[in-house]
């Protein structure tokens, strides 16, 4: 038989359950109507028959975009050109996340593609924080001119210490600041400019991107210190082809 004490926690169970089940189904619901919107507008895109590739560099030109909103910011406008340039870098995500997803359904999936996605990622990198360079500079503030081309610099130093191990071990997708995290935190810092939250966020990437790439300089070095010396004139061996996988869609070449 049930005690008294047994009785009022199985009534007050289903009360403290219901606000964890009432938020997991409404986090649930969320994300698949976000899949349901992404899925929509791949479908609509496919329809088009429209290159992925050509989806890649649109992105690409939107970028841009932002990159000239941060460089015609001033000391009267920058909230809002900034805050312009976060919504338009938003935009600029959603090509990244369809163009792979389009040349699948499409059955346009090639090798070129993944090396033009990774190609253009790098162009659209280095076009934002230009973009940041200009403003820096316009308002001379120098010192964040500096920091703005170091972080720069080592953003390329983490998607080229990627490709280069790659090329010697097969995969090498250590390290927390890749691509997505890069933007994520470039928009943090362009909607929130009104407290300069880009200045912090610089910082952010310049030490996480720098730890990135010692991380991806010591795993490569575990993982070819076993190898026997080269001899002179003798080839650079190739990775081990079975422990790569096929050629991915271009979206799932990001993160680099």
């Amino acid at each position: 038989m049930p005690t008294q004490d047994s009785r009022i926690d199985s009534q007050r169970s289903p009360q403290g359950a219901a606000p964890r089940t009432h938020s997991r189904s409404w986090t649930l619901a969320f994300g698949r109507a976000c899949g349901v919107l992404l899925q929509a507008i791949v479908n609509g895109l496919a329809l088009t028959r429209i290159s992925p590739n050509t989806l890649t560099f649109i992105g690409l030109l939107i970028n841009t975009v932002a990159a000239v909103l941060f460089g015609f910011a001033n000391s009267r406008n920058y909230v809002s050109m900034f805050l312009y340039a976060g919504l338009v870098i938003i935009g600029a995500g959603i090509f990244d996340m369809v163009d792979g997803r389009v040349a699948r359904q499409t059955q346009q999936v090639t090798v070129f593609g993944a090396f033009f996605d990774s190609v253009i990622d790098r162009y659209s990198d280095v076009v934002l924080f230009f973009g940041l360079l200009v403003f820096y500079a316009r308002g001379n503030r120098l010192f964040y001119v500096d920091l703005t081309a170091f972080v720069m610099v080592t953003s390329l130093m983490v998607s080229y210490t990627r490709a280069r191990a790659e090329a010697l071990i097969g995969k090498c997708k250590v390290g927390f600041m890749e691509r997505p995290e890069r933007v994520v935190l470039i928009i943090l810092g362009a909607l929130f400019m009104r407290w300069d939250a880009m200045a912090p966020v610089l910082w952010v990437l310049a030490a996480l991107s720098t730890l990135t790439v010692i991380h991806r300089i010591r795993y490569t070095f575990e993982q070819t210190r076993h190898i026997a010396p080269l001899k002179a004139g003798e080839p650079m061996p190739s990775p081990n082809r079975a422990s790569i996988e096929p050629a991915p869609a271009p979206v799932t070449t990001r993160n680099a």
